[in-house]
């Protein structure tokens, strides 16, 4: 693992035994940022490993046995490395396929990311819901039960967008897109007829919320916006429970790690560093698809 000093620091997740737990968030890319701040200011006490799966990102275009295959052999690298207390899977895509596998291969608790349905459909008051995600979440069986079991009596919309990982990811190396090319991608999520209208938007990939202000700023009228993190968060804290008295995590314990980082910029890891996560490492793991 090649570790780069961001901030004069040292990184060794072997050193004495922490009074803390390691929390381990995961993502295809940089998107479990949104899940890792909303942990960040419940737990300010832990080390924290970021863990980007870059090389791999993103998911949506593998398939199924690919996407499980790959999963559970970084995370078998990400833990093996870290000893993490707990992980979480601060990926829709990945969450609504990997999570049985992952549970079933190792004994520490995990905890994954899935379409935000049941709040949006607690929520609404018009009953016209929009669930904005990856191609791929849409396309699972897993949304549509939970859609099933939450949102019987919505009219939910189930919007599939290609290119607004990407966007954000561009959004924090400093490249935004146009706003044009944003609102394209926004805009199949405002329905209205003779009956009602959107009222209510789940954010259904972590990379999302990345992008909320100019969400905001571009609807066509104003929504209420489902963001999952802070739901994730206090799951987190009910497993691992309240921040250790009298100690102060120092930027020693946070490491954001990608398996390629091909795409790392300066702005990139300025933005590392102002979200928490001062150092970066490269954990090389290409994807080999035969």
């Amino acid at each position: 693992m090649r570790v780069d000093l961001l901030a004069g620091a040292t990184y060794n997740p072997a050193i004495m035994p922490s009074p803390v737990p390691t929390i381990l968030v995961f993502d295809s890319g940089l998107g479990g940022l949104t899940v890792f701040s909303e942990i960040l200011k419940v737990r300010p006490d832990a080390r924290y490993v970021y863990a980007a799966d870059d090389a791999g990102f993103p998911y949506g275009r593998l398939s199924e046995a690919v996407l499980a295959e790959r999963v559970v052999a970084v995370m078998e690298r990400l833990i093996g490395l870290h000893d993490p207390n707990i992980v979480v899977v601060a990926c829709n895509t990945a969450s609504t396929l990997v999570l049985p596998y992952l549970r079933e291969r190792f004994s520490i608790p995990f905890v994954g990311t899935v379409p935000a349905i049941k709040p949006a459909a607690q929520t609404t008051r018009t009953g016209y819901i929009s669930v904005l995600a990856t191609p791929a979440t849409v396309a699972r069986d897993y949304t549509r039960d939970l859609i099933e079991t939450y949102a019987a009596g919505c009219k939910v919309n189930l919007v599939g967008s290609r290119r607004l990982a990407g966007f954000a990811e561009a959004e924090l190396a400093g490249s935004p897109v146009r706003d044009e090319e944003l609102l394209n991608e926004l805009r199949p999520c405002f329905v209205e007829d003779t009956g009602g209208r959107t009222d209510v938007v789940a954010l259904s990939c972590t990379h999302y919320p990345l992008l909320l202000s100019r969400f905001q700023a571009l609807a066509p009228w104003p929504v209420t916006w489902i963001d999952p993190a802070p739901a994730i968060a206090r799951r987190v804290m009910q497993l691992i429970g309240q921040p250790v008295p009298g100690h102060e995590a120092d930027e020693n314990e946070a490491i954001a790690m990608f398996t390629s980082g091909a795409g790392i910029s300066l702005a990139l890891r300025g933005a590392l560093q102002e979200k928490g996560l001062p150092l970066v490492a490269i954990e090389d793991m290409p994807l080999l698809v035969g």
